[in-house]
């Protein structure tokens, strides 16, 4: 089989493993398949014998039959255990390689593509590929079983076995013809079913904001008319291979018919016995298998292919962008950021579909340094300066879109800057290895992500040898103590899946639990508060007051009401910091400022 290959990962990586296994698997097959062989000429020989009468030595020969259908079953039983273990062991190793590889990218990687994405590819995809390769050996076995057989027919009649020959040139020619339109549907059927994966996930997970909105009806539409589109898709597809099948089928036996008219046009004529004329018959099946194998391996070579171009595309680096670190490793970091002549903008760029993913990747293997096509540019910063010292705290504040959040991501790499420099303590953050920055910097967003554990476990996560001291400290300082103790099991409940069983609230008190018990020297609350009432409000702002002084406090925040106690605002309009001060300053000089409290207040 061909190395199928994207970026230099293949699949021998992961076979070679296990390859003793693989040559155990491959041995028992080929000698039940022999068995297959041996015991359709036992089967021949004995029809031949019951003709002269010589029945002893046909019972012999049957007898003889029967022992190789019993070593036969014996090797496919022993050939099946081999595959479920090892078939597991090497998804595994695949599925791992591929999370991690998922770990890898950057957040602009995420945002470009859709999550049935990264889904099929790292949990479906490997799962196809080893399933199939198992179905290419048992079917290679097969395809040789059925040529060996045929090559026995000829022997008993030539023109026979020229007949033969001729039907499967002509069935062989519409199957390349129905493979080189499958391939084409499988990876158009593929890219569909992501759109849907992707599509279930999101409603799965919104299902509360979807009944809050009262967008059941809407959605559903919306679900119906990517299921139709998808059907619609794998109808076609089914179709298509259906005319193909339909028309070689009745090549097969139509001809199969003449064949044995013909058969007994030589019998007639003394060329052929009728004994052999039996066998023949017997074995005419043959054709059906050799046709529908080859027409098979096509199908699997394809699949593996499509699985196995989309799962190592993880690893090129120009469709699904990873993170680059340096290697200065940097301890005891104070906490100082500065922005120098920072531009950014965001950059849309044309994403392959996975029907044309081959050919785009043999053009890149001709010219390796293309770059791929961009959509869209969206200006967000142009030489933006700034600086904030170790252990004050700051906000930045503006109306929506004026770069506030894009300022988080780059500085702590979620994003990477066109031009310009984020330095932390004076070093650029790109030479930064990662252990270092990301040690660094702890970031509360919006919508934190819950892991599906107890809450206990979801606090570890942060730190994994934190004491019960630390972990009581981490949930006063976020205002959940009172939560956690009416909870019947405590720290030791589970949340579910994302935190569905909390509120959003208590999700992102959660998060500032996990974020504080981290003790960060840089420490991003971006709009963190924005689902408590006012009285965790309050409770959150002391908090983060109580951390003044010990680390790097950066807010983003729409309420200007908890920002009232930074040490400095930088105002933000249209990516541009267009005033800084202290909130009484900006209150009294700023009137966008003051307008955007009154706003907020009257609200």
């Amino acid at each position: 089989m061909e190395k199928i290959k994207i970026n230099k990962i293949n699949l021998t990586k992961y076979l070679k493993t296990y390859k003793l296994a693989i040559f155990f698997y491959i041995l028992v097959y080929i000698i039940a398949s022999a068995c297959t062989i041996f015991e359709t000429i036992s089967f021949a020989k004995a029809i031949e014998l019951l003709t002269i009468k010589l029945y002893k030595q046909a019972i012999y020969t049957m007898l003889f039959a029967a022992s190789l259908i019993v070593i036969k079953r014996i090797c496919w039983y022993i050939a099946y255990l081999i595959y479920y273990k090892y078939s597991n062991k090497i998804m595994a190793d695949l599925n791992l390689d591929l999370a991690k590889q998922a770990f890898k990218l950057n957040s602009k990687t995420y945002a470009d593509h859709d999550t049935g994405t990264f889904v099929q590819r790292i949990v479906y995809d490997p799962e196809r590929v080893v399933n199939n390769l198992a179905d290419l050996v048992e079917i290679f076995t097969d395809i040789i079983t059925a040529i060996i057989i045929v090559i026995y027919i000829s022997t008993i009649n030539v023109y026979m076995g020229l007949i033969l020959l001729a039907i499967i040139v002509i069935c062989l020619i519409i199957e390349l013809k129905r493979n080189k339109i499958n391939r084409k549907n499988r990876r158009i059927t593929r890219k569909k079913n992501d759109i849907i994966n992707s599509l279930t996930t999101e409603i799965i997970r919104s299902e509360k904001d979807i009944k809050a909105l009262g967008l059941e009806a809407k959605l559903s539409e919306v679900s119906k008319q990517n299921y139709d589109d998808y059907k619609k898709t794998c109808y076609k597809t089914e179709v298509t291979n259906m005319r193909f099948w339909s028309i070689r089928n009745f090549i097969i036996d139509f001809c199969g018919v003449l064949m044995l008219i013909f058969g007994i046009y030589l019998i007639d004529l003394g060329i052929l016995t009728i004994a052999a004329f039996m066998i023949i018959y017997s074995n005419n099946g043959n054709i059906h298998s050799f046709i529908w194998g080859v027409g098979n391996i096509a199908n699997i070579f394809v699949e593996i292919k499509v699985c196995t171009e989309r799962m190592f595309a993880l690893f090129d680096d120009k469709e699904f962008v990873c993170e680059k670190f340096g290697n200065v490793e940097l301890n005891n970091i104070k906490g100082k950021i500065e922005f120098k002549n920072v531009s950014y903008s965001y950059v849309e760029y044309e994403q392959p579909d996975d029907h044309n993913l081959n050919e785009k990747l043999k053009k890149e293997n001709k010219t390796k340094n293309k770059e791929r096509k961009i959509v869209s540019t969206n200006k967000i910063f142009d030489n933006l300066s700034f600086k904030i010292e170790p252990n004050t705290t700051v906000a930045f504040v503006g109306k929506s879109g004026s770069g506030k959040s894009t300022i988080l991501n780059l500085m702590s790499k979620m994003y990477e800057v066109d031009d310009g420099e984020v330095l932390i303590d004076n070093i650029n953050i790109n030479d930064l290895d990662k252990k270092s920055l990301r040690n660094a910097i702890s970031l509360v967003n919006q919508f934190p992500y819950i892991f599906d554990m107890s809450i206990k476990e979801n606090l570890l996560l942060a730190k994994e040898d934190a004491t019960d001291e630390e972990l009581n400290d981490a949930i006063n300082k976020a205002s959940l103590k009172e939560f956690v103790a009416s909870l019947h099991k405590g720290l030791d409940t589970k949340v579910g899946e994302s935190g569905i069983k909390l509120s959003g609230g208590q999700k992102q008190r959660l998060a500032i639990a996990r974020a504080l018990l981290r003790n960060s020297s840089i420490i991003i609350f971006d709009e963190s508060t924005s689902s408590l009432d006012n009285f965790a409000q309050e409770e959150i702002k002391k908090s983060i007051d109580s951390l003044k002084g010990k680390s790097t406090i950066i807010i983003v925040a729409h309420r200007l009401s908890t920002i009232r106690n930074v040490d400095k605002i930088f105002f933000l309009d249209e990516g541009k910091i267009v005033d800084i001060g202290t909130f009484d300053y900006l209150f009294e000089n700023n009137i966008k400022f003051k307008n955007m409290f009154f706003a907020e207040n009257i609200n």
